[in-house]
């Protein structure tokens, strides 16, 4: 994760945006842990310096707190000052890694790995099996250009897929790379002892250096960049050059990436016609207009992640959920997250539930009184909207008529390889480098989640712009994902500690307004989507459910990633599903069990989740309610204000 330095609002969103709502009072700027106001002033104003000016201002700070001054906190405070501005150096220097937290995993994966023996034997005879077979592969490939590859690679990987990676001599760059690369894995599983999360940071950094090495990267050993600059006399090279050039003059102004332009919210994407009805401090809500002569009874409130801008679920209009939806007849409103700066750094999760869920529930009852609401929340936003669901039925407030949740994790005990980036080591430096910005930005979000699948995110992309010469075609999907957002200091570290850290959601630990929730408090029927290759929250994550809620669940496990799982429009070639509905009282599969018990459908899951809506749905249909209500007056059309801060 690379740190970057926070860059100029842009003053046209300012103008732009009409006169807000009153908003409700937020909290001061505080220091990490509770201290007198002269520790608290030091440590805020040290928080927006640079890292090196942040560790120096600490130190000296030091010299300013008198005896007295020390007993009664502000030196302690201090202190802890100099730590954060340490580890906050440190991330900078680090990219955002923990190098304690790497030394040891390295540490307990070497030393076990020293004191077994048979371990050791077992590699060592494995790459003697590799050695021949790679002997013989070389063999046969001088001997007969049609014989077949000593090894091939895993589903997934596309590196080496092309023909010409099967001539000689590419073929033995290729085969040689795959057998190191099931070495190494071999090298970093199974070892005796090792603790399970420091093998899984060992073989991922390991993975990471090996695809650094792999002969696809190479301009000399890569035969598809060899045939490209023998078709281009080489101006492939001048073309690549002048893409690295753009695309760092476009990182270093803080622009998107060539041909986003063309989806612009609220011209290309978020066209879905609609209003503003209110507005606060930290989210917009959006109301659809609707488009059939009548609606169902009960409206859809949908809670986004404030980690993506809400209109991945309002995409071009041939791919929105939302226009599906108000097309089929429902009332639709959306919540649009505002996208915070380093002054909001003491936001908390209780916050983000508050002023977002909560609020929005209100503004919801009011255009459409008396009646439940359909919640419905993606990633981050289904996890808040869990939280804030279980704290509504422990104080029996009962106006949701249902739970859907696409892609959302209430049990973080097996969350994939996320969990590589939080262990209290990493936590402690990632929470100050928070501290020192006051958020998370989105470059350093983005560099996490591109090391998960480095092969597509970085590598196969630099050698196809770079190398080839070739930009990859944009589409809406793409240009959202470059659209990305900030997340508070506050809030984020409340997240990943409380909840993805320690679990406590799952444990039934988690509080809400000083009292624990439970999502075993849930009555109302939940519909859980999961999808197949999800890298952020893994479906058998998802599944788990399941085990936590005491209600009928319907589970859809759909075929994409996280993102183009969920946009999966009906027509969308190649998309397939599966789904069974677990009543209350009936035996729970394990997720293995399940997907051999419900065979794949054919097409999309939207058709099959609308038609469930439904039946939860409230009997009759109803006259199209009014844009707004009095006291939420249409403020501005969608898709907002809030969805256009960079």
């Amino acid at each position: 994760m690379s740190v970057e330095t926070p860059v100029a609002r842009p003053s046209e969103t300012v103008a732009a945006a009409p006169e807000l709502a009153p908003e409700p009072k937020l909290p001061a700027v505080q220091t990490p842990a509770a201290a007198p106001a002269a520790a608290a002033a030091q440590t805020s104003a040290l928080s927006l310096a640079h890292p090196g000016q942040l560790l120096a201002e600490a130190l000296a700070s030091l010299s300013r707190v008198d005896d007295s001054d020390f007993d009664r906190g502000s030196g302690q405070e201090a202190l802890r000052a100099v730590d954060r501005a340490a580890a906050a150096y440190v991330a900078h220097l680090t990219s955002g890694f923990s190098p304690t937290a790497l030394t040891l995993a390295f540490l307990d994966w070497w030393m076990h790995l020293s004191a077994a023996p048979g371990k050791r034997a077992e590699l060592a005879v494995k790459a003697a099996r590799k050695m021949a077979r790679f002997g013989t592969g070389v063999l046969a490939a001088a001997l007969d250009r049609e014989a077949q590859p000593c090894i091939t690679p895993l589903a997934g990987d596309d590196r080496f897929r092309a023909p010409e990676w099967q001539a000689w001599p590419y073929c033995l760059w290729s085969q040689a790379f795959l057998l190191n690369q099931q070495w190494w894995h071999n090298a970093t599983h199974d070892v005796p002892g090792v603790d399970p999360h420091n093998e899984a940071v060992v073989a991922f950094v390991a993975r990471q250096l090996l695809d650094m090495f792999s002969p696809s990267n190479n301009p000399f050993t890569n035969p598809e960049v060899v045939r490209r600059t023998r078709e281009t006399h080489g101006m492939n090279f001048v073309q690549g050059w002048r893409n690295f050039l753009d695309d760092m003059a476009r990182k270093a102004t803080n622009q998107p990436p060539p041909g986003a332009e063309a989806y612009a919210p609220g011209k290309n994407v978020a066209v879905t016609p609609g209003e503003v009805i209110f507005r606060n401090h930290l989210i917009e809500v959006i109301q659809y207009r609707a488009t059939t002569a009548d609606v169902a009874a009960e409206p859809v409130l949908i809670v986004p992640a404030w980690i993506m801008k809400y209109y991945i679920l309002d995409l071009s209009p041939h791919n929105s959920l939302v226009r599906y939806l108000v097309e089929k007849g429902h009332t639709v409103f959306c919540i649009s997250w505002r996208n915070v700066w380093e002054e909001d750094r003491d936001l908390g999760f209780d916050d983000y539930r508050r002023l977002g869920v909560m609020a929005a529930l209100d503004a919801v009852g009011a255009v459409v009184p008396g009646r439940k609401i359909h919640a419905v929340g993606y990633c981050l936003g289904g996890t808040i909207l869990s939280v804030a669901a279980a704290a509504m039925a422990r104080a029996n407030d009962d106006r949701l008529a249902s739970v859907t949740l696409f892609a959302a994790q209430t049990d973080f005990s097996e969350p994939g390889e996320l969990q590589l980036f939080v262990d209290p080591s990493e936590l402690y430096v990632l929470e100050s480098m928070m501290w020192n910005q006051g958020y998370l930005s989105a470059g350093q979000m983005a560099g996490a989640f591109q090391m998960l699948r480095s092969n597509d995110l970085v590598w196969s992309r630099m050698v196809h712009e770079y190398l080839m010469g070739e930009r990859t075609p944009m589409n809406d999907l793409m240009a959202w994902n470059a659209d990305a957002t900030r997340m508070p200091y506050r809030m984020h570290s409340d997240y990943l500690r409380k909840l993805f850290l320690d679990n406590d959601l799952a444990a039934g630990r988690y509080q809400v307004d000083g009292r624990p929730v439970s999502l075993l408090n849930l009555r109302v029927p939940l519909f859980v989507v999961g999808t197949e290759r999800d890298h952020v929250a893994p479906w058998k994550s998802v599944y788990k459910i399941h085990q936590l809620t005491d209600t009928d669940v319907t589970f859809v496990l759909t075929s994409g990633g996280h993102n183009a799982g969920i946009v999966s429009e009906p027509g969308h070639k190649h998309r397939h599903y599966r789904i069974h509905d677990t009543k209350l009282g009936e035996l729970h599969l394990g997720p293995d069990e399940w997907v051999e018990a419900n065979a794949p459908i054919e097409g999309s899951w939207w058709p099959a989740w609308e038609e469930w809506l439904t039946a939860h749905s409230a009997p009759g249909r109803f006259s199209l309610p009014p844009i707004g209500a009095p006291g939420f007056a249409p403020i501005c059309p969608a898709p907002g204000t809030y969805v256009m801060e960079r």
